[in-house]
């Protein structure tokens, strides 16, 4: 059975208590959510591949990336398998004349969750202890979550055994080489392995196990040496240690360096959180932060430019013109024309470049789609301007005082027909009459005058009123086809963009990163 890396993961460093697992879980989920909503207008190769990258990161999720994973290595004799059994407090591992050389791997678990695991590093099951749960109470609770392996010695004449070693290493959090003081210049120990670790210094300690055979006054020239060792291997700053598993000299110390791994997240959260991260990334990539978030505050400058393609301000100036010189019917209210496809066409593709300006040619494709045609664009303009209200009636201010006009004017006529016959005695009369008439006709003069001012002012007025009426319903229709047919199916494929960006983005890791694997 083919068998995948269970490495890979990211989240902030955090206590034992917090799980990145879940955290991780969520990251894939929300790549998934991502290439969902892309669809095919992802590139189809990063699509590929993120679909991959995702299948194989579900995969070392279900083996958990919560686990911590020390292991000792060393050759034979070292006393590798005696530390083994200090550091766990237990006697499981196979140590001296019963079995001289480690041949499998041996693990302690403080978890109850490391059997998928376990599983996958081919650790047999009864080579297996799970330390929690041997009722220790809160001693061991600080190490929940750390697998401690014994790995098979790396001198092995077996070639299984080194594969073993080799397979494992790179899975480790911590790698704590086991060494005999006897035999740390050992040349298998350091061009075998020692030496192609350079980087990964932070992530290993060197052990001097069976300290308690070496003099007092021995230990620090024999520290110093074996750094220096460690320096020509490249490896710079290598916590070098002494313990006995013995006597247990230096074993609570040991512990609580495994205590602080497990504090700190694990290389296979690590792996996993770089990966994720860079998917992220390669699909952010696609959605540019440079696109359109939002078209609609551009819908009003659609709407001037498709008034000017309809002609919205000649109807209005005619509406104006029509009431301004005494109204006329229904019949002859002026109407809009209908818009040239032509121009509509320009409309259109004048938009969809404003909207899509920063796009990759798939997700410019889509808007293109969902925006309707430039005929059916045309017929809406023209269904929705012809519910527009065009009314060029006179005020009754208007007529009535059109019809004062009138009556006052037919007034001062008589009168200063009458005044005038009175006044050349062709009527004869007695009494001042002829000037009471004239009066009566320069009156009803000056009010007729009056009436046809105030009546040229109702009628500007009102001119004015019904052009503003007629301009304000046919911009609110012509918004309702733009809201409708342009910005509508542009920000429903804007927001998949923004949405796809930040279901990408989220997976951002910006926790501090795991030690160098001893890889």
């Amino acid at each position: 059975m083919t068998q995948s890396d269970p490495t890979g993961a990211a989240s902030t460093a955090a206590p034992v208590a917090t799980t990145h697992g879940a955290r991780y879980t969520q990251h894939v989920a929300n790549l998934r959510h991502a290439l969902d909503v892309a669809g095919d207008r992802l590139d189809p190769a990063v699509a590929e591949h993120a679909r991959n990258v995702l299948a194989g990161a579900e995969e070392r999720l279900a083996l958990g990336v919560d686990h911590t994973i020390v292991a000792l290595a060393g050759g034979t004799g070292s006393g590798k398998s005696s530390t083994f059994n200090a550091v766990s407090r237990l006697s499981f591992a196979d140590v001296g004349v019963r079995r001289p050389t480690t041949a499998r791997v041996t693990a302690c678990a403080w978890s109850e969750s490391a059997t998928a695991l376990l599983d996958w590093l081919d650790v047999d099951p009864e080579r297996r202890i799970a330390r929690d749960s041997l009722l220790d109470g809160d001693d061991e609770s600080p190490l929940d979550g750390l697998i401690l392996l014994d790995l098979p010695d790396h001198d092995s004449v077996e070639s299984a055994h080194r594969a073993i070693v080799d397979r494992i290493l790179p899975l480790v959090d911590l790698l704590i080489w086991v060494v005999d003081p006897q035999k740390y210049a050992d040349e298998a120990l350091h061009a075998g392995y020692l030496q192609g670790l350079a980087g990964a210094e932070a992530s290993m300690i060197v052990v001097l196990n069976q300290i308690d055979t070496v003099a007092e006054a021995a230990r620090p020239s024999l520290l110093e040496d074996v750094g220096r060792l460690l320096r020509e291997d490249g490896l710079v700053g290598v916590d070098v240690r002494t313990v006995s598993a013995r006597t247990g000299e230096g074993i609570p110390e040991l512990r609580e360096t495994l205590r602080e791994a497990v504090a700190r997240r694990s290389v296979a959260a690590s792996r996993l959180a770089d990966e994720l991260d860079r998917e992220g990334r390669r699909i952010a990539d696609e959605v540019p932060s440079s696109v359109l978030t939002d078209a609609r505050p551009l819908a009003q400058g659609e709407v001037d430019r498709l008034a000017v393609a309809v002609g919205v301000e000649a109807v209005v100036d005619d509406v104006r013109s029509t009431v301004r010189a005494g109204g006329g019917s229904a019949a002859s209210a002026p109407r809009f024309r209908a818009p040239q496809e032509s121009a509509v066409r320009v409309v259109r593709s004048r938009w969809i470049t404003r909207v899509t300006e920063s796009m990759t040619p798939s997700w410019t494709q889509s808007v293109d789609s969902a925006v309707p045609g430039h005929g059916e664009l045309a017929a809406s303009l023209v269904s929705a301007l012809d519910e527009v209200p065009v009314s060029v009636e006179e005020s009754v201010g208007g007529r009535r005082a059109r019809t004062v006009a009138r009556i006052l004017g037919a007034v001062a006529v008589l009168a200063g027909l009458a005044a005038l016959l009175l006044g050349t005695g062709v009527v004869e009369t007695d009494g001042p009459w002829a000037l009471v008439i004239g009066a009566v006709a320069v009156l009803a003069a000056v009010g007729a005058v009056g009436s046809v001012l105030l009546g040229a002012r109702l009628r500007a007025a009102r001119g004015d009123q019904r052009a503003e009426e007629v301009r304000t319903a046919a911009t609110a229709a012509l918004l309702t086809v733009v809201e409708r047919d342009l910005v509508g199916p542009v920000q429903r494929v804007l927001d998949e963009h923004t949405d796809v960006r930040e279901s990408a983005l989220s997976v951002r890791d910006t926790s501090p990163p795991a030690a160098p694997s001893a890889r």
